[in-house]
């Protein structure tokens, strides 16, 4: 039992080595993966997407011209650069017995970390997106890093305000790219504007014409009334005359004030869920074809009118509806999307309380009819959509 228990004692302290032996192979393993990983770049775009916030531009610019200019003469400046101090070298040693052998030996070699750092940086401009710009530039400081060691011998090194240059280029590319597409967007939105402008202007007109023309049939039916002595048959028609003007002045009206109009509270349950609404102005004389035209072949269900709100300042209500609602938007980054998370009863419990006295009726809940009458046993095994994506398929009315 004594050789026994020696010999268990034994086996013990042999596994207590090899644990020891274990562990700190793991250590070293895990302080391994540490190094590699510090080094690596995440590249890929939807996982740089995910993790994107709202876009702050490094060096703010007026316009897309304003950016091309600084890169062109940026771009420069780096020329001048390379020609210069942009990669540095110290080689005091000799090859074949000559010093100078060995310097230009150095130079040659600090030639070819600064073509090769080059071909990444010129690569990264190619490359570089908005949401991938701090991607790219860790990239680029990588290398430069991976030059460094690589060069260590002969001490050449990248200099710190040629990589800064480079660096500065990449902000000002990814800049760039962001200012042209927000400039694509206000030019859209200036289009969408003017489009629904000339609507609202075609509408206006052909309402004028028809009014017009149904005021001179009144006055000639007063006419041939008055010929007749028919003085009652003349007053009625009389009144209807001033009723038809009364009409030509609100035509003129919102002829002449562009702020007049609807604001509309919309939903769409099928297509963004039961908690978001639209909320946004129109000028049509007829609300109603601006809402069907947000139903068109763009969503797959037409949306649901919970409130047609008429305001002699439209913009304003619609405003201060978008305002207080800021906090529920679903695009926090394009303001032109008129989403929010939130009920059409919130909605309303806002619009009372902002005290206007134009809301007529008020639906707080969705009809919904072709979504209900859409296949209703596939929605048991087909999730409902809960939100908006991040871009929105569905232009406002950019009024």
């Amino acid at each position: 039992m004594e050789a026994e228990l020696r010999h268990l004692q034994s086996t013990v302290d042999q596994s207590k080595v090899e644990y020891s032996a274990l562990a700190a192979t793991h250590r070293q393993l895990n302080n391994e993966i540490e190094s590699l990983r510090s080094q690596l770049v995440e590249t890929r775009d939807l996982v740089l997407l995910q993790e994107v916030g709202i876009y702050e531009f490094t060096h703010p610019l007026d316009d897309a011209l304003a950016y091309k200019d600084a890169l062109a003469a940026l771009r420069q400046e780096i020329k001048n650069a390379a020609k210069g101090d942009a990669v540095t070298c110290q080689v005091d040693w000799a090859v074949n017995g000559s010093v100078k052998e060995g310097q230009k030996l150095g130079r040659d070699m600090a030639k070819l970390m600064l073509r090769a750092y080059n071909a990444e940086a010129d690569n990264a401009v190619r490359v570089v997106k908005p949401h991938t710009r701090e991607a790219v530039k860790k990239r680029l400081a990588t290398t430069r890093d991976t030059i460094g060691r690589l060069g260590l011998l002969m001490r050449i090194a990248v200099s710190p305000g040629y990589h800064n240059l480079r660096l500065r280029e990449i902000d000002l590319t990814a800049d760039y790219l962001m200012k042209v597409e927000v400039e694509r967007d206000a030019a859209r939105a200036e289009r969408d504007r003017l489009r629904e402008e000339a609507k609202v202007m075609r509408e206006i007109e052909r309402e004028r014409s028809r009014l017009a023309k149904e005021r001179a049939h009144y006055a000639g039916v007063v006419a041939k009334l008055e010929a007749k002595g028919d003085e009652a048959g003349a007053e009625r028609a009389k009144e209807q005359i001033a009723l038809v003007e009364s009409a030509i002045e609100g035509v003129e009206l919102r002829a002449a004030n562009i702020r007049v109009g609807h604001v509309y509270v919309i939903s769409n349950i099928g297509a963004f869920g039961p908690d978001v609404v639209k909320i946004g102005m129109t000028r049509r004389l007829e609300p109603m074809d601006r809402v069907r035209e947000l139903g068109d072949a763009s969503v797959p269900f037409r949306f649901d009118v919970h409130a047609l709100v008429f305001s002699e300042d439209a913009v304003a209500l619609e405003t201060t509806l978008h305002q207080r609602l800021a906090h529920k938007r679903v695009n926090l980054v394009n303001q032109r999307r008129e989403f929010f998370y939130a009920t059409p009863e919130e909605v309303k419990e806002l619009l009372l309380t902002l005290g206007d006295d134009h809301i007529l009726e008020y639906n707080d809940t969705p009809e919904a009819v072709e979504w209900r009458a859409s296949d209703p046993g596939r929605r048991s095994t087909t999730a409902l959509p809960t939100s908006l994506d991040q871009d929105g398929d569905l232009s406002d009315d950019g009024e």
